[in-house]
């Protein structure tokens, strides 16, 4: 018998992180966490890492655990991910998965099996050297040439997976996405119910996005970002966050902090469109429009339907 489990999925600032609670709240869950950011340690601000206060007393696995110099793949998240569901499950607790990152979403709830490919650090150092006296978008353009489809689907400010992806046809001489496409799938051992949150009116996201951006100010974004500038070495993760890596040319005295913030607050939007339309080619979510008065209430009652089957 398969395994119940729920999911929210979403653009940032979309309501996911008070959907998830409220879902766990009414049938007894805990929330896995699904995103690849609020993984890191010392990074709360910028990547909206709920608060105590929001968590309302409902345990948050795969959060705030890993040092922000230590590597992390889907594989890894699928794994931890797996044992975490495994062990809620064990305890007759419902596993309620919440996040934005559609990577970590889909290979989890579709049982992606991953092959491993070798490393090579001093070719990674070399990607990474030539990225900082190029820029990024130079390295996403080699990703480009040799692996079109990988590079739709990473942004060139994410570093990490443009060179993994490069590390990848550099060990193999395959693409990511050949190796991905052929990657094993085995039926998922989850009965999963995928909610997608969203708005009819694509200006009230964007609303809540620019008055996130100006909370995450007041709440000390500047002084967290600037802690984390001046960690020699351990810059590469958070550098690809949004809301720090827009933040360096005002440390750098070359942009002003109004300049920065309002690149900030585009760069999260732009980031929202991406997540939407990953989102969007999963045919097996359930859209919920929250601008519209009843939809929110009527996900609880769907819900209750589905685990009672």
């Amino acid at each position: 018998m398969k395994k119940k489990v729920i999911a929210v999925v979403g653009a940032t600032a979309s309501g996911k992180t008070d959907m998830g609670v409220m879902l766990a709240k009414e049938f007894d869950g805990e929330v896995v966490s699904a995103d690849s950011m609020q993984i890191y340690k010392g990074m709360d601000i910028a990547t909206a890492k709920p608060t105590k206060k929001e968590m309302q007393g409902i345990p948050h696995h795969l959060i705030d655990f890993l040092d922000r110099d230590v590597s992390f793949s889907v594989a890894d998240y699928v794994k931890l991910a797996n044992e975490k569901i495994a062990d809620i499950i064990s305890r007759g607790k419902l596993p309620v998965i919440v996040g934005g990152t559609g990577l970590y979403i889909d290979s989890l709830l579709n049982n992606v099996r991953f092959s491993e490919t070798r490393k090579d650090d001093e070719y990674c150092k070399s990607l990474e050297k030539f990225a900082e006296i190029n820029g990024n978008q130079e390295l996403h353009k080699i990703l480009s040439e040799i692996d079109p489809e990988s590079a739709v689907n990473i942004h060139p400010n994410n570093l990490v997976r443009v060179i993994r992806a490069l590390e990848v046809y550099h060990t193999t001489g395959r693409k990511l996405s050949e190796l991905k496409a052929e990657s094993r799938l085995e039926e998922s051992p989850y009965d999963s119910y995928i909610i997608g949150l969203n708005y009819s009116d694509r200006s009230i996201l964007y609303d809540r996005i620019n008055r996130r951006v100006d909370i995450m100010l007041e709440n000390g974004l500047v002084e967290e970002s600037r802690n984390l500038y001046l960690e020699s070495g351990k810059m590469k993760t958070a550098s690809n966050a949004i809301g720090y890596k827009e933040l360096i040319p005002y440390f750098e005295n070359i942009q002003s902090l109004d300049e920065c913030v309002e690149k900030i607050k585009q760069e999260t939007r732009h980031y929202a469109k991406r997540q939407l339309t990953w989102f969007r080619k999963n045919q097996k979510i359930h859209w919920f429009l929250l601008d519209k008065i009843d939809e929110k209430s009527k996900i609880p009652q769907i819900c209750r339907k589905i685990i009672a089957k």
